[in-house]
């Protein structure tokens, strides 16, 4: 009796340690089968939310549109890439320069280029853009210049509307589309109609092409004006070329 008695104690504490014992035996399983039972276990469970085939359909269209906006991307990039080659192959009296700065709260007065009077560039000279005139040179240093554009609230330019044989003031609103003045009150200039740099120019060369008229408003008294789309991306540049004088 007093044997079994002692035993009985001990009975008990191997009956509550046993969730230890599975532990270990579970962890050295763990151990020498390097997790792979664990991983099994989890592709078993997580099963039913693959993919179907509508979810991998959905997947491929996704990797369809991401292709194709890739590719547009790409096209646009390489005729850009060939705009700057032509502006680098400038012509003689021509200075091609990079566009280094632009201040967003100037964003349509003003931008600086990173060549200067070294190169031969000087206040008042035309820029040019892909497209046409955006400004002329404000200001130089040896290394860059300053370009007031057209769209700049302090910007007057005299313009010429070759259809109808017509002068006008280019006035810059400090927003994307400059206002054209006329003297006449009967100007004839309808929307379409392109502008010009003045033939009669000795500030800048003539007959560059500066906008097309995008509205007209003839009610104005005393002479009617036009709202004017230039025809260069006065908010998207990073290569000009500069006509030195």
């Amino acid at each position: 009796m007093p044997g079994r008695i002692l035993r009985v104690p001990a009975l008990q504490k191997l009956a509550a340690a046993w969730p230890w014992w599975l532990l270990l035996i579970a962890l050295g399983g763990v151990r020498l089968s390097k997790g792979a039972g664990f991983s099994d276990a989890y592709a078993l469970l997580s099963r039913p939310f693959w993919p179907g085939s509508a979810q991998s359909e959905w997947l491929r269209s996704a990797q369809r549109t991401d292709n194709q906006a890739r590719l547009v991307q790409l096209e646009r990039d390489n005729q850009r890439l060939r705009g700057l080659l032509a502006l680098d192959n400038a012509a003689e009296g021509m200075v091609a320069a990079p566009v280094i700065a632009r201040e967003s709260a100037g964003w349509w007065h003003q931008l600086e280029l990173g060549k200067g009077s070294a190169a031969g560039i000087g206040v008042g000279d035309g820029v040019l853009a892909p497209g046409g005139l955006i400004g002329r040179v404000a200001s130089v240093t040896p290394s860059t210049a300053r370009v007031a554009l057209l769209t700049d609230g302090a910007s007057r330019l005299g313009v010429w509307v070759p259809r109808v044989q017509r002068h006008g003031l280019l006035v810059g609103l400090g927003t994307a589309r400059p206002r054209l003045q006329f003297i006449e009150k009967d100007t004839g200039v309808r929307p379409g109609d392109l502008i010009t740099t003045s033939p009669a120019s000795t500030l800048l060369p003539p007959n560059l092409t500066v906008g097309v008229v995008q509205s007209v408003n003839d009610q104005l008294v005393p002479a009617p004006d036009a709202v004017v789309q230039l025809s260069a991306p006065v908010d998207a540049i990073d290569w000009v070329q500069v006509v030195t004088r």
